[in-house]
């Protein structure tokens, strides 16, 4: 059933939507939001404590005399191998985070990826006074944990939510991650500038592992296993989603049909895109300000957070706005995915050229914010691809295109480290001016290859094949026998 058929169906729950614990699907939703308000968090706090880990700040010596000392004295490029190290890790549990999903349920997996980060989180500070390779180790693990995390939301949205509401539901869900952005680069700044930056993982560890308690209290696997949620409201979602709860979860994926499929290329090229721009600045945002446009800690953080802000405002009616405009019929699912996702690709790449053209404060943090808020619009695009090509492989599509997108998480800052080793105007333009290159074929790619429709490769449509072919089979054999 088509997002415009499964509109006209009701979910039988006389509430109004805004009192969302009534409707369990909307409490997974709320729940998921602030999953990933912690799973960036958690992912962030290192690109603003690592300014307070590195700066010169004034120390007495037992003589008397007064100097200025780093306590970890690491160089640009150091400091790129230790914001990238994240991303070693994520990239490699992408494709195995969907697979897990399919077989142990994508909320199961979703909270076990949190958790495992927060407790690594806590452990963050011990370990950074061992050295550098330390943090990187366990920075690699906790994207190894984190690396599940959005193919288990889209495995989890293709059980959770209605065709009508998936575009919403999953962009609410997302907004939690430029929530915990904004937040973690508002407060880390303050914390770190307060009591040190081991504060800064300390408490957004704690906070992770309350959420991770609370998930466990709160959320089941699928509607059918949730006790708590009424029939009629399991009823909607079952119906509307076309599943019956007998229907076999180890499902075989058509890996090579994937693997070269066009939309599913364009899907992928469009993560790596849009991830290059925003790892880019998420990483090295804090300490151009700092040092370029020479604003103090505090400021950095919060200057940081505003383009995440955009970010997650825009997500949010952009996610409303798609579902409109395909249950209303005024675009097919195929023109929202390339107008969003091109349309914020196009305006990106302006603001960046204009933001590295000027390179003077007010202007270019308006440009850095609209070009990073832009990216909400294009994740109301690309992003929700896989639950459009195939719903039941979306976990995994989820996990390709997302480990190809980890790519730039690992070589973005390690490539703006080698470029910014003085941190001077004229190397900062040269890493605006690589995003432009890059916005510029993701648009291209795009715009001819992608699709919002289900693929012929996909299980639902094998599925409906078969079905016919049965229907088929039994009324010929049916007549065969009247003759």
């Amino acid at each position: 059933m088509d997002a415009i058929e499964s509109s006209k169906v009701s979910d039988g729950i006389d509430a109004p939507l805004w009192m969302f614990w009534k409707r369990r699907r909307y409490m997974v939703v709320a729940m998921a939001f602030l999953g990933y308000f912690n799973v960036y968090s958690l992912r962030v706090n290192l690109s603003v404590a690592i300014v307070a880990m590195t700066e010169l700040r004034e120390v007495v010596h037992p003589n008397g005399t007064v100097g200025f000392e780093r306590e970890f004295d690491w160089s640009s490029s150091v400091q790129g191998y230790v914001l990238s190290s994240f991303f070693y890790g994520y990239i490699f549990t992408q494709v195995l985070g969907g697979y897990l999903s399919n077989k142990f349920g994508g909320t199961n997996v979703f909270g076990v990826g949190i958790g495992g980060t927060a407790i690594l989180t806590l452990l963050t500070p011990v370990l950074t006074r061992q050295g550098a390779g330390w943090l990187i180790a366990v920075r690699i693990l906790e994207g190894a944990f984190e690396g599940v995390t959005f193919p288990c939301g889209h495995a989890m949205w293709s059980v959770w939510a209605p065709p009508s509401e998936r575009s919403r539901i999953s962009s609410i869900a997302f907004t939690g991650a430029f929530a915990g952005t904004v937040v973690a680069m508002t407060l880390s700044g303050v914390l770190a500038e307060s009591w040190g930056w081991e504060s800064v993982f300390y408490f957004f560890g704690v906070v992770a592992c309350l959420w991770y308690m609370a998930w466990l209290l709160l959320v089941r696997k699928s509607p059918e296993h949730d006790f708590r949620m009424s029939q009629k409201e399991k009823d909607f979602i079952m119906v509307t989603s076309g599943r019956q709860e007998k229907d076999v979860e180890n499902v075989k994926h058509p890996w090579m049909a994937m693997l070269t499929s066009k939309p599913v290329i364009a899907m992928s090229i469009a993560s790596i895109v849009e991830d290059w721009g925003y790892y880019t600045l998420l990483t090295g945002l804090p300490t151009f300000l700092k040092t370029v446009l020479n604003f103090d800690l505090q400021e950095s953080g919060f200057l940081s957070a505003l383009p995440y802000l955009a970010m997650g405002i825009l997500l949010s009616a952009s996610g409303y706005l798609a579902d409109w405009l395909q249950i209303r019929g005024y675009l097919t699912t195929t023109q929202v995915r390339k107008y969003f996702t091109c349309g914020a690709f196009l305006g990106q790449l302006i603001c960046m050229m204009i933001g590295a053209l000027v390179l003077s404060p007010a202007p270019t943090i308006l440009c850095v914010t609209i070009a990073v808020g832009l990216g909400g619009v294009a994740w109301c695009g690309y992003l929700l691809n896989p639950l459009d090509l195939s719903p039941k492989s979306s976990g995994v599509l989820m996990g390709i295109s997302n480990g190809f997108a980890a790519i730039s998480g690992v070589i973005g800052p390690i490539v703006t480290g080698y470029i910014t080793t003085n941190n001077t105007e004229d190397e900062w333009r040269t890493v605006f001016y690589i995003a432009v290159g890059i916005y510029i074929v993701g648009t291209l790619v795009y715009w001819f290859w992608a699709s919002g429709e289900l693929q012929p490769w996909s299980l639902e449509m094998t599925q409906q094949k078969n079905q016919t072919r049965n229907e088929t089979n039994y009324i010929s054999s049916i007549e065969s026998k009247q003759v």
